[in-house]
C-alpha cells in the first residue's frame, strides 16, 4: 500500500507501533477511512482479506490452545469420576452453607433436600435456561471440600479440548486461585501471558469477536481480600493492578465484559461475592447412599469386601454421612480395605479419629513389604515420624490462619524439605499442584489437615507452657493437658463459623484407646490410664448442660466429640427413649442437645422424626434450629398451643427449611395458631404435606389458611379433620380449590360442613381438575348435599377418591350417585359406608356400575387395602346383593368389594358366587358379619374352583359351621390365587380348625388363613 501511495512512511510506522494484529488492522482501517475516494477500493479489499486472515489465525490459535490443555488434562487422572451426576441449580446459598464447617453442613443435611431444584448437566452449565433467556456471564458453582469442584473443571476443559462440549466457545482459560496467590500486581494481558504463553495474541482471545470462558477455580484457596464495595474500577486490560482488584473488576464486568466467567468455591468463601453479580449458582451434589454402595461395588469389584464395609457403614451413620464427600469415600474404602487385609480386621473403626489413624498408618507403610508383621516403632522409617510432627505443626497454625495450601518456602519454614516430602507418608497425604505460575501443596482433604493439627496439639499440650493458639504472642501460662483441652474448646465454641469443630472432634478422639495402636508407630503419644478420658467426658457433659436456651450447632458438635471419645451412655439412653417413644416432655438441656445430634445420625430419624408426645414449648424453642433439617416431622399429641405455632411458623418461614411433611395432629391449636402457619405458608416452598387433624382451628382458622393456600405452590396434601369447621369454613376451602392447582388431597372428615357447605365445595369441583382425593366423612351431607356433589362429578375429571362415609345419605342420594357414575370416567374409589342406601339405593348403583369402567373398588377395608368405595353397614339385604352380583358379571374394573354387615344371606351369597365364575377383575371380597350359611359357602367354594382373580376372601362370622368351612378349604385344591382367607367366628372348633388348616396348608401353602 506504501508502493501505491495509499500509506505514508509515518502512517506505516504508526501502525507497526500499535502491537497486536487486530489493533494494527483497526488502525489501518481508520487511516484509510479518512482518505479520499481512491482509497475505498483498497479498503474493501483489506476488509475481505483481513477477515479471512483473522479467522485463519484465530482457528490456528484455538487448535494450538486445545492441544496444550489436552496434554495438561492427561496429567491429571482423578480417582473418583463424579461426572455421571448433574449439577443442582439453586437460587442462593443458605445460612448453613455460609456459616458452618463443611462436614457439619454434610451431616446436618445429608439425605434431606430443601427447595425443589433443577438439575443441569455439564453441557447446559453455560447455556440459557429458556429460549427467551440469555447465557449467564458469571456462574458460580459451590460444593464442600472434596466433592469434586476441580474434577468438574478438568472434565469440562478436557471435553472442550476434544470438541465434545461448548462448540460456540472459542477459548477456555482455566486458572486456579492457588496460582493467583503467588502474584501481586499485574494486568489481564500479563496474566494470560504468564498462564498461557502459547497464546501469542492475548488481545485476540479477550476481544468481543471470540466467546471466551475464564475459569477461576477454588475461591476458598484465595489468600487475598475481595472488597467489592471499595475496589477501584478498572476497564483497561493492559493496566496493572493488585490481584484483588483484578478479580473484583473481572467479576463486576469492568474488565472483560464480553468474557464468560465460571467461579468454583466452597460455600463459605462463595458468599464473599455479592449475589447481584452472579447470574447463575449451581451446587455439586455429593454421594447418596445409592452412590456410596455403587462406589464400593466398583472399588471392590474383585473381592467380597463391599458387603462387609457397607454393613459397617450402615451401623455407623456418622461414618456413612462423611461418605457423602467422594474424596472421603475414597479414604474410607482404601483404609477399611487395608484394615481388613491386615491382622487387625477384628476391630473396624467406629469413629473418624480411628479411621484417619489407620489411614496415616496405611500411607506410612505404603512402601513397606506386604505379608509381614505390622511395623514396629523402631523399624519404621524415621522420616515419617519427623514429617508427621512438622506437618502437624504446620497444619495447626495454618488452621488458625484459615490456610489450606502451602508453598515450598512455607514448608521450609517449618523444617520440611524435599527429602521429607518424598517419604511414603508425605506422598500419601499431600498433593502437589504445579503450573507455569506456581507450585503449591495441600493435604488430600481438609479433614486430614485438621487431623494432623489435632495430633500436634494433643502431643504439645502435655508439655506446653503457654497458649498454643498464640503462636507469636505472649499469653498467660497454661500448664497441663486439661487446661489446653479446655482452651481448645473455648476457641471452638466462640468460632461462629464452626471453624474448629472437626479439630476438637479429633482432639477428643485421640483420648480413645483404640486410636493409639495405629498411631504409636508414627508419633509418641503419652499413655492414659483412662483418667483423662473420664475427665474429658465429664468436661464435655458440663458444656452440654451449660449452654443457652437454644441448641446451636456448636453444642451439637460436643456430642460428636463424645462419640469420637466413645463415651456413649447418654447417647444410647436418649436414642433408646426416642426409639420407644418414651422421651419426656421435660428433657434436660443435655438431652435436647443429644436429641439434636440424633436427628442427624440416628436411623430412627432417617425417614421420619417422630417426636410425638414428648415436647413442650420450652423444648421446641430449644430444638428449633435443628428441626429445620428434618424432612418428615411428627409433632403429634404434644398439647401445643398457639405460642408454639409462632415458633413453628418461624421454622417453616426460614430460608434453610428442609421440612417436607409435618404432622401437628391432636394438639390444641386455635385460629391464632393457624394465622402463624398461614404467614409461614405464604413463603414456604418445601412443605408438601400438612396434618392439623383434631385441633381447634375452626372456620376462622381455615379462612386464614385459605389465603396462604391460594398462593402456595408446594403443598399437595392438607388434613383438617375434626377441627369444628362449618359452612363458612367450607366456603373458604372451596375458594382454595378454585385457585390452587397443586393440592391433590384434602381431608375434611368429622367437621360440621353440612349440606350447604358441601354445595360450595361441589361448585368448586366443577372447575378444579387437580384434586385427586377428597374426604368428607361424617359431615351430615344428606341427600341434599349428595345431589350437589353428584352434579359436580358429572363434569369433574380429576377426582379419583371420594369418601362419603357416615353422612346420612339415603336412596335418593344413591340414585343421584348412580347417574353421576354413568357420566364420570375418572373416579376409582367411592366410600359409602354406614349410610342409608338400602336395597333400592344399591340396586341403582349396581345398575349403572355395569356401564362405569373407571371405578375399581367398591370398598377398601384397612389394613388390607389402600382406597375404597364402601357399601358396608347399609342394610342392603339379599335383593341389593343380587343386583350387585348381576353388575359384577359384566363389570371389568372393580377390584375390591366390601359388604360387611349388609344383611346378606344364602341367596345373596349364591348370586355373588355365580358372578365370580365370570368376573375377572375382583381381587378382594369382604362378606364378614352376614349369614352366608353352609349353602352359601358351598356355592362360593364351587366358584373359587373356577375364579382366578380373587386374592382375599373374608367370611368372618357368617354361620358357616365346620361343613361350610371345609367346603371353602377343599376348594383351594383347584385355586392357587387366594393369598388370604378369614374364617373366624364360624363355630368351627379346635378340631375342625386343625382339619381345615391342614387341608389349606396342603392345597395352598402360600395362603394366610385366620381360623
Amino acid at each position: 500500500m506504501k508502493r501505491v501511495n495509499v500509506l505514508s512512511s509515518c502512517e506505516e510506522t504508526r501502525i507497526q507501533r500499535v502491537g497486536q494484529l487486530h489493533e494494527q488492522v483497526t488502525t489501518l482501517i481508520a487511516i484509510i477511512s479518512g482518505k479520499d475516494s481512491s482509497a475505498w477500493n483498497m479498503l474493501q479489499f483489506i476488509n475481505g482479506s483481513v477477515t479471512n486472515s483473522y479467522v485463519i489465525f484465530a482457528d490456528l490459535l484455538v487448535q494450538e490452545h486445545k492441544a496444550v490443555l489436552l496434554r495438561i488434562s492427561e496429567e491429571h487422572r482423578d480417582k473418583v469420576n463424579l461426572l455421571s451426576q448433574s449439577l443442582l441449580l439453586v437460587e442462593g446459598l443458605s445460612d448453613l452453607q455460609q456459616k458452618e464447617h463443611d462436614l457439619m453442613q454434610v451431616q446436618v443435611t445429608w439425605g434431606t433436600q430443601g427447595s425443589p431444584v433443577r438439575e443441569l448437566n455439564l453441557t447446559a452449565l453455560l447455556e440459557p435456561l429458556t429460549r427467551a433467556s440469555v447465557p449467564p456471564r458469571v456462574s458460580l458453582t459451590v460444593g464442600v471440600a472434596g466433592v469434586g469442584k476441580t474434577t468438574w473443571v478438568r472434565h469440562l476443559v478436557k471435553l472442550w479440548s476434544q470438541g465434545a462440549v461448548c462448540p460456540d466457545i472459542s477459548f477456555v482459560l482455566p486458572l486456579s486461585f492457588c496460582e493467583l496467590n503467588s502474584l501481586e500486581k499485574l494486568s489481564v494481558e500479563r496474566l494470560l501471558k504468564l498462564a498461557f504463553p502459547h497464546l501469542s495474541d492475548p488481545s485476540l482471545v479477550l476481544s468481543s469477536h471470540c466467546r471466551t470462558l475464564l475459569i477461576l477455580d477454588g475461591l476458598d484457596h484465595f489468600r487475598g481480600t475481595l472488597n467489592f464495595s471499595e475496589a477501584a474500577p478498572c476497564n483497561d486490560p493492559k493496566k496493572e493492578v493488585s490481584v484483588e482488584e483484578l478479580i473484583t473488576n473481572i467479576i463486576r464486568g469492568n474488565l472483560l465484559p464480553h468474557v464468560t466467567v465460571w467461579v468454583t468455591s466452597r460455600p463459605g468463601a462463595a458468599s464473599l461475592i455479592p449475589g447481584g453479580l452472579i447470574d447463575r449458582i449451581t451446587e455439586i451434589p455429593g454421594f447418596s447412599q445409592k452412590d456410596i454402595k455403587l462406589f464400593l461395588n466398583h472399588f471392590f469389584s474383585e473381592n467380597d469386601y463391599n458387603n462387609m464395609i457397607w454393613a459397617h457403614l450402615e451401623a455407623h451413620k456418622a461414618l456413612m454421612a462423611l461418605c457423602y464427600i467422594p474424596a472421603i469415600s475414597w479414604i474410607v474404602a482404601d483404609t477399611l480395605k487395608f484394615i481388613i487385609q491386615s491382622s487387625s480386621q477384628s476391630h473396624l473403626p467406629k469413629t473418624c479419629t480411628e479411621l484417619f489413624a489407620h489411614f496415616c498408618l496405611m500411607k506410612a507403610e505404603a512402601g513397606e513389604p506386604r505379608g509381614r508383621e505390622p511395623v514396629k516403632t523402631e523399624l519404621l522409617h524415621g522420616t515419617n515420624r519427623k514429617l508427621l510432627w512438622s506437618l502437624g505443626r504446620l497444619a495447626f497454625y495454618a488452621l488458625l490462619r484459615h490456610k489450606d495450601t502451602f508453598t515450598e518456602q512455607e514448608f521450609r519454614a517449618y523444617g520440611i524439605d524435599q527429602a521429607l516430602l518424598q517419604c511414603s507418608l508425605g506422598t500419601g497425604i499431600l498433593t502437589r499442584q504445579e503450573s507455569l505460575i506456581s507450585t503449591v501443596y495441600c493435604f488430600t482433604h481438609l479433614s486430614i489437615q485438621e487431623f494432623f493439627a489435632a495430633i500436634f496439639y494433643y502431643v504439645s499440650s502435655k508439655r506446653a507452657i503457654f497458649d498454643l493458639f498464640s503462636e507469636s504472642t505472649v499469653s498467660w501460662p497454661k500448664i497441663g493437658f486439661q487446661n489446653h483441652f479446655k482452651n481448645a474448646f473455648q476457641y471452638s465454641q466462640q468460632a461462629v463459623s464452626g471453624h474448629f469443630d472437626v479439630f476438637v472432634r479429633f482432639l477428643s478422639g485421640l483420648l480413645n484407646p483404640h486410636v493409639h495402636k495405629p498411631l504409636c508407630a508414627l508419633v509418641a503419644l503419652w499413655k492414659d490410664d483412662g483418667s483423662q478420658k473420664a475427665w474429658a467426658a465429664g468436661f464435655l457433659h458440663s458444656l452440654l448442660s451449660s449452654g443457652g436456651s437454644v441448641v446451636s450447632l456448636r453444642s451439637v458438635n460436643l456430642v460428636y466429640c463424645l462419640h469420637e471419645l466413645q463415651h456413649l451412655e447418654l447417647l444410647r439412653s436418649v436414642e433408646e427413649d426416642l426409639r420407644l417413644g418414651s422421651l419426656s416432655r421435660k428433657m434436660s438441656r443435655a438431652q435436647c442437645v443429644v436429641l439434636s445430634y440424633l436427628l442427624q445420625v440416628s436411623p430412627e430419624c432417617s425417614q421420619q422424626t417422630n417426636l410425638t408426645n414428648c415436647l413442650n414449648s420450652n423444648t421446641v424453642q430449644c430444638l428449633l434450629p435443628q428441626l429445620l433439617y428434618c424432612s418428615h416431622l411428627r409433632l403429634e399429641n404434644n398439647q401445643f398451643k398457639d405460642d408454639v405455632m409462632e415458633l413453628l411458623g418461624s421454622l417453616l418461614s426460614a430460608k434453610d427449611c428442609h421440612i417436607r411433611k409435618i404432622s401437628l395432629a391432636d394438639n390444641s391449636i386455635s385460629n391464632k395458631g393457624a394465622k402463624s402457619l398461614s404467614r409461614a405458608l405464604m413463603v414456604n416452598r418445601t412443605l408438601t404435606s400438612l396434618n392439623l387433624r383434631s385441633n381447634h382451628i375452626g372456620s376462622k382458622g381455615v379462612k386464614l389458611l385459605a389465603e396462604a393456600l391460594k398462593m402456595n405452590q408446594a403443598l399437595v396434601s392438607v388434613n383438617l379433620q375434626n377441627n369444628g369447621i362449618d359452612e363458612e369454613g367450607a366456603q373458604a376451602a372451596a375458594e382454595v380449590l378454585k385457585y390452587n392447582r397443586k393440592l391433590v388431597s384434602l381431608n375434611l372428615r368429622k367437621n360440621l360442613i353440612g349440606a350447604d357447605g358441601v354445595k360450595k365445595i361441589a361448585e368448586a369441583l366443577k372447575t378444579n381438575q387437580t384434586l385427586k382425593k377428597l374426604v368428607l366423612q361424617s359431615n351430615s351431607i344428606s341427600n341434599k348435599g349428595m345431589t350437589a356433589l353428584t352434579e359436580a362429578l358429572r363434569v369433574n375429571h380429576g377426582l379419583v377418591s371420594l369418601n362419603l362415609r357416615e353422612n346420612s345419605i339415603g336412596v335418593e342420594g344413591a340414585k343421584a350417585m348412580a347417574q353421576a357414575l354413568y357420566k364420570n370416567s375418572t373416579l376409582q374409589e367411592l366410600d359409602l359406608t354406614a349410610n342409608l342406601l338400602h336395597d333400592e339405593g344399591v340396586q341403582a348403583i349396581a345398575g349403572h356400575h355395569t356401564e362405569n369402567l373407571s371405578l375399581q373398588k367398591l370398598f377398601t377395608q384397612p389394613p388390607y387395602h389402600v382406597c375404597s368405595n364402601s357399601l358396608q353397614e347399609n342394610a342392603i339385604g339379599n335383593e341389593g346383593i343380587v343386583s350387585l352380583a348381576e353388575a359384577l358379571k359384566s363389570n371389568a374394573s372393580l377390584q375390591t368389594l366390601c359388604l360387611q354387615g349388609v344383611s346378606a344371606g344364602t341367596s345373596g351369597a349364591i348370586a355373588l358366587a355365580e358372578s365370580l365364575t365370570t368376573n375377572k377383575t375382583l381381587q378382594t371380597l369382604d362378606l364378614r358379619g352376614n349369614t352366608v350359611g353352609i349353602e352359601g359357602a358351598k356355592a362360593l367354594a364351587n366358584a373359587l374352583k373356577i375364579n382366578r382373580s380373587l386374592k382375599s376372601l373374608n367370611l368372618q362370622e357368617n354361620s358357616l359351621g365346620m361343613d361350610g368351612a371345609i367346603f371353602i378349604a377343599t376348594a383351594l385344591k383347584g385355586n392357587h390365587q387366594l393369598s388370604y382367607i378369614n374364617l373366624q367366628g364360624n363355630g368351627i372348633g379346635e378340631s375342625g380348625a386343625k382339619v381345615i388348616s391342614d387341608a389349606i396348608r396342603s392345597s395352598a401353602p402360600g395362603c394366610v388363613v385366620h381360623i
